[in-house]
């Protein structure tokens, strides 16, 4: 009796879909499938290139995309090409992310088989088990079609799951923090990972660091919604919880290893920059930089986005972090909802006054995403009075950002919405 037929997963492994595709290989690692081949091609050609090898087993094959709402278009068109180009080899096309979680119709329309609603660490391992043993898709737990919904699996803890996989020679950032109790009304993250932190363990985060390192990969990054929270269940700051997160990681990466704590992809609220917590940072990572969400220079604005902090505490974080060696990298939205030309002009002058205390701002166009309390805003636009100065904030390397391709995207984000 012949067994299965071979199984094939394409990843179409671009930007942003990386740091998700890394956490659910790392999943399949938790629950092989017997003969499951994956590949992560990062180029439209090399996916083309992947499907038609794979097409040619045989066997079952299933194309997988991840993706922001900014990026959706730029998927879906993959998809669609990738069609046209193989219309004789049939796939299963699958999507995941926060897009396809909070528009799963959309995504449907837009030419994809199934949709993964949420967390994918259980139900992509569920999907592929069914379909390499014949059996029916319909119900799979986090996932959807047109026709039908699958029950929600449980929610992921992370310590079940690595955070990457040395096995498939997978490796990236590690996650220490999922969903963000905080809530901010322009963000996707809690509302799709829930308003409450899970944390890692330090115990499975120096694991993953000594995979790291026997790997011969010297430097240790996190992902976090706001890395100071590590070890908190509110929003206070538990110092003694991240200084034991960083020094099992420096035990584990070894004495070449680097740690960068608080950079990208992760990020620190400026309420929770104190000295204490700048002088422990100073003894255990490398970084000379870390990332503060400012988000807005104007007090009704952060309070009508529900940011939980003012302007204050981003002018104090800024002046402590100088004082304490670090270059701040202060992230700010352009265009948010209810905000007037008083109000850009609050936020146009701190990114300024900051830039002028050795600080470096970076700029982002609002978005109305899919899934958040501002899902039915206007789309962010810049006031063209405010270009000239943008520009000069670039010119003296204290400005960086795409908020100019944003805004298109932002614009695109409002036009495809449907009524709600």
């Amino acid at each position: 009796m012949e067994g299965p037929s071979p199984l094939t997963l394409v990843m179409s492994d671009r930007s942003p879909g990386r740091f998700a595709f890394t956490a659910l290989i790392a999943a399949l690692d938790a629950a092989p499938e017997p003969g499951l081949e994956v590949v992560t091609p990062r180029t439209p050609e090399q996916l083309l290139t992947e499907v038609r090898r794979a097409g040619a087993t045989g066997g079952r094959l299933v194309v997988a995309w991840s993706f922001y709402s900014s990026s959706f278009p730029e998927c879906a068109a993959e998809l669609a090409w990738l069609r046209a180009e193989v219309p004789e080899i049939p796939f299963l096309a699958i999507a995941g992310g926060v897009h396809a979680t909070a528009e799963p119709a959309q995504t449907l329309a837009a030419g994809f088989d199934l949709v993964c609603i949420g967390e994918g660490e259980r139900a992509l391992p569920e999907l592929l088990r069914r379909l390499h043993l014949g059996a029916p898709l319909d119900g799979t737990p986090g996932f959807a079609a047109a026709q039908w919904r699958g029950p929600k699996p449980p929610e992921v803890g992370l310590d079940e799951f690595p955070p990457f996989s040395p096995a498939r020679n997978r490796y990236g950032s590690i996650e220490i923090t999922r969903g963000c109790l905080y809530a901010c009304r322009f963000c996707q993250t809690p509302f799709f990972s829930k308003a409450r932190f899970r944390h890692r363990s330090v115990e499975s985060v120096a694991s993953a660091v000594r995979a790291l390192a026997t790997s011969g990969r010297r430097d240790v990054r996190f992902i976090s919604p706001t890395s100071l929270s590590y070890g908190s269940s509110d929003a206070s700051v538990n110092l003694d919880a991240v200084e034991a997160l960083l020094v099992a990681v420096r035990e584990a990466a070894g004495p070449s290893g680097r740690i960068f704590f608080g950079t990208f992809p992760s990020e620190v609220r400026p309420e929770h920059v104190s000295p204490e917590a700048l002088e422990l940072l100073k003894r255990h990572v490398h970084n000379d930089n870390l990332i503060i969400g400012g988000q807005s220079g104007s007090e009704r604005v952060l309070a009508h986005s529900r940011r939980g902090h003012g302007v204050e505490e981003i002018r104090r974080a800024v002046a402590l972090c100088r004082e304490h060696g670090f270059t701040p990298n202060v992230d700010f939205i352009l265009g948010l909802p209810e905000e007037s030309p008083d109000d850009a002009e609050a936020t146009l002058a701190l990114m300024e006054s900051l830039a002028d205390q050795g600080a470096r701002v970076h700029g982002h166009t609002f978005m109305p995403l899919p899934g958040t309390p501002f899902r039915e805003a206007a789309p962010g636009q810049v006031d063209p009075r405010f270009h000239a100065r943008l520009d000069r904030l670039a010119a003296r390397g204290r400005f960086y950002g795409q908020w100019r391709v944003q805004q298109t995207q932002a614009q695109g984000i409002a036009d495809r919405r449907a009524p709600r």
